[in-house]
């Protein structure tokens, strides 16, 4: 291969010069796909579960390297950064300062805030070499507060936003869907420090409506649901979803008055039961009825009419009994913050129940010992119910709470149902699945008091720093556009984050030197225009179909077919990627849209 130019031999190198032509070395060959690092797969990956990882696979956007592991290529990488743009203005329009904080955490700060000891498996722990316990973060509200801690000190210097861009890493027991749920990620991480409770309630809706305004900008219908606050903590949690059937997040939607919540926290509303005359308990043999399901039948009752009950053990190991009606689910984040369990809940085993006093299929917590009862409030309301008798094959009638056995917390532990009622105007309740794409959460002063991040008040008092958090994950997003604006062809990228406004193929250059000559002119003019304007060119002696093929699979919102056919029509040919509408224009036209001369 020639060397190229500006470049000396092996044995006296200098810089490159930025030079024409497609082997030039700088910005131009990143923009034609000859030099592109790039290909794209005909076939779909054998794994690919949702659109949007089997077409930015496919297309080149992205490339496994382990589970839940990713490169972006640099068409990838581009449009992350196109996504990153848009959420920087936005956070910049509300005051955000933008600064960096690092990957790795010595473990002391995690262990002040106490998550050290709180977060499972999933936050990956390591010693440096000088034996020192260290974090690779998770997120980083112990490094604000940390440096809150020499760096904000009198009320004068309050409110505050500070953000960045970070890489985190998330040890997920199971990672899926591409881009959807992965291990390693860029995160936009924000957070607010004010002086009390009504500046913190200020931040959080202005990062509300900066959320609003970023997934409006992006192409993402998102709605905010009332959410758990889980590790992070703090008062008030919303998280943005965008409905998806494959989105892990179950959401309970009013559709009559706007109500939404994640399934996780939405409070169980359900008609009283009718009074009745509590009678005596009994022994009823019911062989072969280790579900409720089953129990219903040979009993020839509603499961409504049933107990059921689950077994789990806390990550501080207490061994938990939890009972809802048989019509209903357990819900694990509300027995989790029912019972304040540290480090999550587990399903028992089978010796782990049995040595209490218990029988998996037919448990109650009749006679059960060593154990926490927590029973589901409406189950508690319920008379007369089926529950275990904790021997094989028998269960027991007109169990009642508490004349039968007491609980130790009687609360709302019940999975909502569809056409349960709205906890706000009682409509009957949806059930949807959606994508988690930010979350914004009120903390208060749980890490600010942690670790002593505190301020001189206008009374010269020392008071904690309020705080609030607030993500966005970049690959989610770039995933759930994908899945929003896609079609049987391929990507359908929205302007705003399309990796180049426009797709410039060159057809028959071989056969009419004046094609190339058109095309370079263009490609020239765009690059030229300055940061944005460029154009991604399909310099490649490939097929018409191929070119064709790659130009819909990539997804840029406007192709340029330059041809001899659209020569002899008049110029180049226009065709609109999201609804295949064509027209050719003149390639003066063309040049003064590519370059913003004038208007598209």
């Amino acid at each position: 291969m020639a060397p190229v130019a500006g470049v000396a031999g092996p044995r006296g190198r200098r810089s490159a010069r930025r030079v024409g032509g497609a082997g030039a070395v700088g910005i131009l060959p990143r923009m034609r796909l000859s030099q592109l690092f790039f290909t794209s797969l005909r076939d779909d990956p054998a794994d690919a579960e949702m659109p949007s990882h089997r077409l930015l696979v496919r297309a080149g956007y992205v490339r496994q390297i382990g589970s839940g592991l990713y490169s972006l290529l640099p068409l990838g990488y581009r449009v992350t950064r196109r996504v990153e743009k848009v959420i920087r203005e936005e956070l910049d329009a509300i005051g955000g300062q933008e600064m960096e904080m690092p990957v790795v955490h010595p473990a002391d700060l995690w262990k002040e805030s106490g998550r050290w000891f709180d977060v499972g498996p999933e936050m990956v722990r390591f010693k440096d070499r000088a034996g020192r316990d260290m974090v690779i973060a998770m997120t980083h509200e112990e490094v604000v507060a940390f440096h809150l801690r020499d760096i904000v000190r009198s009320y004068r210097q309050l409110p505050m936003i500070v953000y960045h861009f970070q890489t985190k890493f998330r040890d997920e027991p199971r990672a899926r869907g591409g881009l959807i749920r992965v291990r390693e990620f860029v995160m936009k991480d924000s957070y607010s420090l004010d002086r009390d409770e009504a500046g913190l309630d200020a931040s959080y809706w202005a990062h509300h409506l900066a959320y609003e305004r970023i997934f409006e900008r992006l192409g993402l219908e998102a709605i905010a649901v009332s959410s758990d606050v889980g590790m992070m903590g703090g008062s008030l949690a919303h998280e943005f979803m965008v409905l998806n059937p494959a989105g892990e997040d179950e959401l309970v939607i009013c559709e009559s008055c706007g109500y939404a919540a994640n399934r996780q926290i939405a409070p169980t509303v359900a008609p009283d039961p009718e009074p009745e005359e509590l009678l005596p308990i009994e022994d009823v043999e019911t062989p072969d009825t280790t579900t409720i399901e089953a129990l219903a039948r040979f009993l020839g009752v509603p499961t409504s009419r049933t107990a059921k009950a689950a077994f789990f053990v806390t990550g501080d190991s207490r061994f938990v009994v939890a009972i809802v009606r048989g019509d209903y689910d357990v819900n694990e984040t509300k027995l989790v913050n029912a019972i304040e369990a540290t480090g999550g809940l587990r399903p028992a085993q089978l010796e782990e129940i049995t040595s209490r006093g218990m029988q998996a299929g037919y448990g109650s917590p009749i006679g059960a010992r060593d154990a926490v009862v927590v029973v589901d409030a409406l189950a508690a309301r319920s008379p007369n119910l089926v529950a275990g008798a904790n021997r094989p094959g028998f269960h027991l009638r007109n169990v009642n709470v508490p004349r039968d056995y007491t609980p130790d917390v009687i609360t709302d532990i019940a999975n909502v149902r569809e056409g349960d009622a709205c906890p706000q105007c009682g409509t009957p309740v949806v059930l949807r699945n959606g994508i988690e794409v930010g979350n914004i959460f009120k903390l208060g002063t749980k890490y600010t008091v942690a670790l002593d991040a505190t301020f001189l008040d206008e009374a010269g008092e020392r008071r904690p720093v309020i705080m609030g958090s607030y993500g966005i994950g970049l690959g989610r997003n770039v995933a759930c556009i994908v899945e929003a604006h896609h079609d049987d062809k391929g990507i359908v990228w929205p302007a705003e984050v399309a990796p180049y406004p426009a797709h410039l193929v060159v057809i028959g250059a071989d056969r009419e030197p004046q094609v190339t000559e058109v095309a370079e002119r263009l490609y020239a003019a765009a690059r030229a225009a300055g940061p944005g304007r460029e154009v991604l060119y399909d310099d490649r002696p490939e097929s018409p179909g191929v070119k064709f093929t790659d130009a819909e699979l990539l997804g840029m919102p406007t192709i340029l077919t330059v041809s001899p056919r659209s020569l002899q029509a008049g110029g180049v040919e226009v065709r609109d990627r999201a609804t295949g509408e064509r027209s050719v224009r003149s390639v003066d036209e063309v040049e003064a849209v590519l370059t913003g001369r004038v208007l598209g």
